[in-house]
Formats: C-alpha cells, sequence, structure tokens
C-alpha cells in the first residue's frame, strides 16, 4: 500500500509541483532577459507567479507529509521508549489529519466568497476561486495522507529521500 501511495504522490501532486516551479523558472528568465534586453516585461508575470508558488507549495505538502519531512522537534525523542514513540507519531498524524482537513474547509469557503463575489487577480483579471478550490483539494489530500499514517505508519527507512522513515 505505502509504495503504490508513493508512486500516485508523486506522479500527481510532485509532478504538477516540479512543473510549477519549472515554469516559474522560465517566467523569470524570459520576464527579466525582457526587461533586460527589450526594455519590455512579461504583462502579469508577478500574478502568474504567485499562483504558480501556490501550486508549488501545496503541492508539495502531501510529499512532504508522506515522508515525514515536515520542521519536528525531536531532543527528547531518545530519552522515549519507541512504544511511546510510535504512539506520539499515531496521534501527531491524526492531529495534523484533523487541522488539514478543518484548513481544507476554510479553503472551500473561501473559494466559494471568491467566486460569489467574482473576485480576480488586479492585472490579468484572472479568477481567484480556483486556486483557493485547488488548495483546499491539496489540503484535503495532506489530510488523507496524515489519517493513512494515523492508521498504518510507514515502515522506519521507508522514506527514500533520506532513508529515515516513522518510528514503526
Amino acid at each position: 500500500m505505502h509504495k503504490i501511495l508513493d508512486r500516485l504522490l508523486h506522479w500527481s501532486t510532485g509532478l504538477v509541483a516540479a512543473a510549477a516551479l519549472f515554469a516559474i523558472m522560465w517566467l523569470t528568465v524570459v520576464d527579466v532577459s525582457g526587461r533586460k534586453f527589450l526594455s519590455n516585461s512579461v504583462p502579469g508575470a508577478l500574478e502568474i507567479t504567485e499562483i504558480l508558488m501556490v501550486v508549488v507549495i501545496f503541492g508539495a505538502l502531501p510529499l512532504v507529509s508522506w515522508h515525514n519531512e515536515h520542521v519536528t522537534f525531536d531532543s527528547f525523542d531518545a530519552f522515549f521508549p519507541a512504544w511511546l514513540r510510535r504512539l506520539q507519531a499515531r496521534l501527531v498524524n491524526a492531529l495534523c489529519a484533523a487541522v488539514f482537513g478543518f484548513l481544507g474547509q476554510l479553503m472551500i469557503a473561501r473559494g466559494d466568497r471568491f467566486s460569489e463575489y467574482g473576485d480576480t487577480t488586479a492585472y490579468l483579471l484572472l479568477p481567484v476561486a480556483p486556486v483557493a478550490y485547488l488548495m483546499a483539494g491539496l489540503l484535503f489530500v495532506t489530510a488523507v495522507i496524515h489519517a493513512v499514517l494515523a492508521v498504518v505508519p510507514r515502515p522506519v527507512n521507508a522514506s527514500p529521500a533520506h532513508g529515515q522513515g516513522d518510528v514503526a
């Protein structure tokens, strides 16, 4: 199950976040080059970059959660027995699932409000509601990841990124 979810996340949210970061890179190159050599920048480059940054951050969030790469404070872990660390990991993941689910609900409400008011970006007049709904969807995916980890924790050394995973 872990391998399937790992693959699914890398080929969905990971690929989307990577593509958005790649687009930001090229948009910046074209924008700066245009300003330098043609005295003309890309119209709305800042707005596009802001939207793409949302995609990068919220797209990477499920992967960060899945690989347990959030910033953590583990100075006291050496003093706790393994069973207590496993219990703590499950409780923290359950709490994170609830928090990310709640934040997803808030983003849906915000997206509904953006949609109702017809909010758009200032220069390009792009609708803002789809961005809020995308954020909500990715927050819900992250909540599901934490719910899965609360029930079925990753085995030790299951994280391919650093060779470290949750204590199983």
